[in-house]
């Protein structure tokens, strides 16, 4: 058909990092269409599933240009991190099992007077992401439907969609989380590997007030987060061994209550549960490539990590930056988006950092998940000595901010 659009990019996945990608490549000029099996308004129950993300400021300053952080109803600042070692039964307290802890504040961040991150529930951040995308004219959102199969035709993409619809492009993004379709399809393989260890998230509200700090303590069964949330609620992230998990999951409300604040100690108070709880397996599962001529992958669809450090979203978020930026610039320098020369300076931008962030977190949970005596003394004294030298603390705050190594525009809170 001669009138028959093609857009520049088509997206397979509407959540959160195909929805920034839309929104990143359309401030830059680009026609995109974003395809995702659920529509809108189940993607924006409350309890869709009941997540929060940590984001790391340069990740907010993006947001923030790409007029998303206007929109977000309820946003948190973590302001303190706490990194402390111990048992079940010693609480989160500041020195942890044998007075050894690792601390951060703003104070870590000269350049700025932006805190350390922000915490926002995935329910919020979604609304936001849909308002924005709802006011741009050159998103063309197609739901509920998902892509069944792609075809390469040299200068475009062909995409067939369940509905019987196909569309064509110049590129096709693969943001459909970690068991993508288009990773699959394409032929991608991955390399993974469990952690024999389940993660149960939930968000609790607390006696004592959070006071935005973050805490990340480490047990042997695996690291138990305390994410501080508005209104003096918290996000807990809590790893367990699988058979213990699915035991916890089933127990009364009071008694998961009783088994949480045995983690808590007397820190915060009182916790209650307030909100539905969810329990998945954490692995690590990266790609082996991140493109094919026609075809990218972006946020987990690209790389899964341990929730360890909270930096699965800020990862998605920088491949938004990164990806947006080139194909931008291509597109201006009236280079073809979709040419493997093209996505080769994406994939060598993204690859380094993002496989020393996913080996960095499993080196932690590999150190820290075990209650071994020589291994523990040893991390203590590490977790202390960082503590005291400034300029590794402020190395390892910078670093959780994102804002080590080439940043793109995006992140330095620059519009394409």
């Amino acid at each position: 058909m001669e009138n028959e659009e093609i857009f520049d990019v088509i997206i397979a996945g509407g959540g959160l990092v195909g929805l920034s990608l839309a929104l990143a490549l359309e401030s830059g000029g680009l026609t995109v269409a974003v395809v995702d099996r659920l529509a809108p308004s189940q993607m924006l129950e409350p309890a869709y599933d009941g997540r929060s993300c940590a984001i790391a400021y340069s990740a907010m300053r993006m947001l923030d240009v790409l007029g998303v952080k206007s929109q977000i109803q309820e946003l948190g600042e973590i302001k303190e991190i706490l990194v402390v070692d111990g048992r079940v039964g010693d609480g989160a307290k500041k020195g942890g099992a044998i007075g050894l802890s690792l601390h951060f504040d703003d104070a870590e961040i000269t350049e700025t007077d932006e805190p350390l991150g922000y915490m926002v529930e995935n329910r919020h951040t979604r609304l936001a992401l849909d308002k924005a995308a709802d006011t741009r004219p050159n998103i063309t959102r197609i739901t509920p439907d998902s892509v069944v199969g792609f075809t390469d035709l040299g200068a475009q993409i062909e995409v067939k969609l369940q509905s019987g619809k196909s569309m064509k492009a110049r590129l096709l993004v693969g943001a459909d989380g970690r068991g993508s379709f288009i990773r699959r399809e394409a032929g991608i393989k991955t390399h993974k590997f469990g952690y024999n260890q389940t993660g149960i998230v939930t968000t609790v509200s607390l006696e004592k007030p959070h006071n935005d700090v973050a805490y990340e303590y480490f047990l042997p069964a695996g690291p138990f987060a305390i994410l501080p949330l508005p209104d003096n609620r918290a996000s807990i992230v809590w790893s367990e061994q699988p058979s213990r998990a699915a035991a916890i999951v089933e127990l009364p409300q009071a008694e998961i209550e009783a088994e949480l604040q045995k983690r808590f100690g007397d820190i915060l108070g009182k916790v209650t549960i307030c909100a539905p709880i969810f329990a998945y397996p954490l692995t690590l599962e990266l790609a082996a490539d991140w493109y094919l001529p026609r075809v990218a992958l972006a946020g987990d669809a690209a790389h899964g990590i341990h929730p360890v450090a909270g930096q699965g979203f800020n990862l998605g978020l920088k491949d938004v930056a990164a990806l947006a930026e080139i194909l931008v610039e291509s597109h201006n320098l009236g280079l073809d988006i979709g040419d493997a020369n093209v996505l080769e300076r994406y994939a060598a931008w993204r690859r380094t950092d993002t496989l020393m962030v996913a080996l960095s977190c499993d080196a932690f949970v590999r150190l820290f998940s075990n209650d071994i005596a020589p291994l523990r003394f040893i991390r203590n004294i590490g977790l202390g000595m960082v503590d005291k030298i400034g300029p590794l603390r402020r190395f390892f705050a910078r670093n959780a901010g994102g804002v080590i190594g080439e940043l793109p525009k995006l992140l330095q809170g620059q519009a394409l």
